[in-house]
C-alpha cells in the first residue's frame, strides 16, 4: 500500500460523511429560512457548530486553546465565514438548492484573481484555465431564462467571494494551532450572531417541527466540521479537495427529493463544466505537490 493511499483509506470516510453533513445541513437551511429570519437560521448554525468543536479545541490544545497571535487575521477570517454563509443562506431562500450550491464553486476562480493582491502569488497558466472554464460554465447557468437568473444570485456571488477570501486569510494562518483556528471558525460567527438574534427572532413562528429541525442543523454543523477537521489532520489537502465536488451530487439529490427541484439539462451542463474544472485544477494541485 502507497503512502498516499494509507492516509486516505482513512480520512476520505470522514471527509465524505462531512460532506454529506454540510449538504444536509444547507438542505435544512433552504426549508427553515423560507419562515424564519435568515440571521436566525445562520446563528443557529454558528451556535452548534461552537458546542461541538470547542470541547474537541480544548482537548487538543489545552486551556488557552483560544490564544493566538494574529487575532486580527483571526477575526476577520471569520468573518469572512459569516457573510458567506450569510449570502448562501440568502440566496437558498429564493434559488434551487443544485444551482445555487454550483454558484459558490466560483471560490477559486476569485482565489486565483486575488491570490496576487492578497499573497503575492501569481496563478500558474492551469490554475487561469481552470478559472476560465469554471466562468464559462457559471455564465451557462446565468443564462436567459435560467431557474437561477434572479437578482438573490448577487448574493452567491459574495458568499463566492468572501468564501474565497476566507480561503485566502487560512492560508496566512497556516503558522496557527489548526485547534485555535477551528474555534474562531465558529465562535466569532456564534457570538455576533448572538447579539442581532433578540431583534429578529419571532418566537411565535416556531413549531416543535422548526424547533426540531434548527437543534438538527446545528448538529450537522458541528459533526461536519468535525468529521473535517479531522480528515484534514489524517490526509493532506491534495488529496481531499477533489471529492469536494461530490456536495453538487449531494446538493442535487437534496434538492429532488425534498423541493422538488432538479436542473434541466443546459444547466446541468453548466454544473457539469464547473465540477470538471475544479476537478483537474485540485488533481493538477495533487500532481503538482507531488513534484515538489
Amino acid at each position: 500500500m502507497t503512502d498516499a493511499a494509507h492516509p486516505l483509506r482513512h480520512a476520505l470516510p470522514l471527509f465524505l460523511l462531512a460532506g454529506l453533513c454540510l449538504s444536509s445541513l444547507d438542505a435544512t437551511a433552504k426549508y427553515l429560512v423560507r419562515d424564519h429570519a435568515l440571521l436566525v437560521v445562520v446563528w443557529a448554525r454558528y451556535v452548534g457548530q461552537m458546542l461541538v468543536v470547542t470541547p474537541f479545541a480544548w482537548h487538543r490544545t489545552g486551556p488557552g486553546f483560544w490564544r493566538t497571535r494574529k487575532p486580527k487575521l483571526q477575526l476577520m477570517r471569520s468573518l469572512m465565514l459569516v457573510l458567506a454563509t450569510v449570502g448562501f443562506f440568502g440566496g437558498l431562500r429564493y434559488l434551487p438548492l443544485a444551482e445555487a450550491s454550483a454558484v459558490t464553486f466560483l471560490a477559486p476562480i476569485f482565489v486565483v484573481t486575488l491570490s496576487w493582491p492578497i499573497l503575492r502569488e501569481r496563478a500558474p497558466r492551469a490554475r487561469r484555465i481552470a478559472s476560465i472554464a469554471g466562468f464559462i460554465g457559471i455564465l451557462i447557468l446565468l443564462r436567459p431564462g435560467s431557474a437561477i437568473l434572479h437578482p438573490a444570485v448577487v448574493l452567491l456571488v459574495g458568499a463566492a467571494l468572501a468564501n474565497a477570501l476566507y480561503q485566502l486569510l487560512t492560508r496566512k494562518l497556516l503558522d496557527e494551532n489548526p485547534h485555535t483556528t477551528l474555534f474562531y471558525s465558529a465562535s466569532v460567527g456564534a457570538l455576533l450572531l448572538s447579539l442581532a438574534v433578540p431583534f429578529v427572532v419571532d418566537a411565535s413562528n416556531f413549531s416543535p417541527t422548526s424547533i426540531a429541525l434548527f437543534v438538527l442543523m446545528g448538529v450537522l454543523a458541528g459533526l461536519g466540521h468535525w468529521c473535517l477537521t479531522h480528515a484534514y489532520l489524517q490526509a493532506p489537502a491534495s488529496l481531499l479537495t477533489p471529492f469536494t465536488y461530490l456536495q453538487i451530487m449531494w446538493a442535487t439529490a437534496f434538492g429532488y427529493a425534498v423541493f422538488g427541484q432538479h436542473p434541466d439539462a443546459v444547466s446541468a451542463g453548466g454544473m457539469a463544466i464547473i465540477v470538471a474544472s475544479g476537478l483537474l485544477l485540485a488533481l493538477w494541485e495533487r500532481r503538482r505537490m507531488r513534484l515538489l
